[in-house]
């Protein structure tokens, strides 16, 4: 990754630490989308975001956000805001950034987060899971068009990461059974790294031991 531009969305966040300071330390300039101005989920601040950097080379999107409930208590507003954490900060991000990388001529990778209930549905998440499933169609669907001009779009499919809230939140469970953030940013930076050349369209499971 050496001397390439790469944005990470949510990368003050536990797992974005993590990515971020493994790209670096392979050699990447990272660009930390977590600023108080700028809100991935709004149009013209994606635009100005990816438009005040030099082409890039990759693209990780980790903002996101959970929220549960069963559906006799999710309202309107809760399945909308689902909706914009997850898939409207997808959509802006994968937009903007293969903009980008066609100004640089070079192709690029874009990795975007889905979640194990896409491909294992649980229930009383339903807005949660709504919003997954499109990041994952985004995925797959903007994969498939831009795969020829070298452009390589997966996503990962992490079960509960092992983070202090997520074991605050289920202190019962077996923590150990959970990816932890470093071993979820080794799978994310392979496939935004020229290492990875012919995986696109992926939804790669890291499940941890559960």
């Amino acid at each position: 990754m050496q001397g390439k531009h790469v944005v990470v969305t949510g990368g003050k966040g536990a797992l974005g630490t993590g990515v971020v300071e493994l790209l670096v330390a392979r050699g990447a300039t990272v660009h930390v989308a977590d600023r108080p101005e700028v809100s991935l989920d709004r149009e013209a601040d994606a635009v100005a975001f990816y438009a005040g950097l030099p082409p890039i080379w990759a693209s990780i999107h980790l903002v996101g956000g959970f929220a549960m409930a069963p559906i006799a208590d999710l309202s309107l507003a809760d399945f909308e805001g689902q909706w914009r954490l997850n898939a409207v900060t997808c959509f802006l991000s994968c937009r903007e950034a293969v903009k980008s990388m066609r100004r640089g001529g070079g192709g690029g990778r874009i990795v975007n987060v889905a979640a194990r209930p896409v491909l294992q549905p649980t229930g009383g998440m339903l807005a949660y899971v709504a919003a997954k499933a499109s990041v994952a169609a985004i995925t797959q669907s903007l994969a498939a068009e831009v795969v020829r001009e070298n452009i390589l779009v997966n996503a990962v499919v992490p079960s509960t990461i092992d983070t202090p809230a997520n074991r605050a939140a289920m202190p019962r469970a077996d923590h150990t059974l959970w990816p932890t953030p470093a071993e979820l940013a080794e799978t994310i930076a392979f496939l935004a790294s020229p290492a990875n050349t012919v995986t696109s369209g992926a939804l790669v499971p890291v499940y941890g031991r559960a």
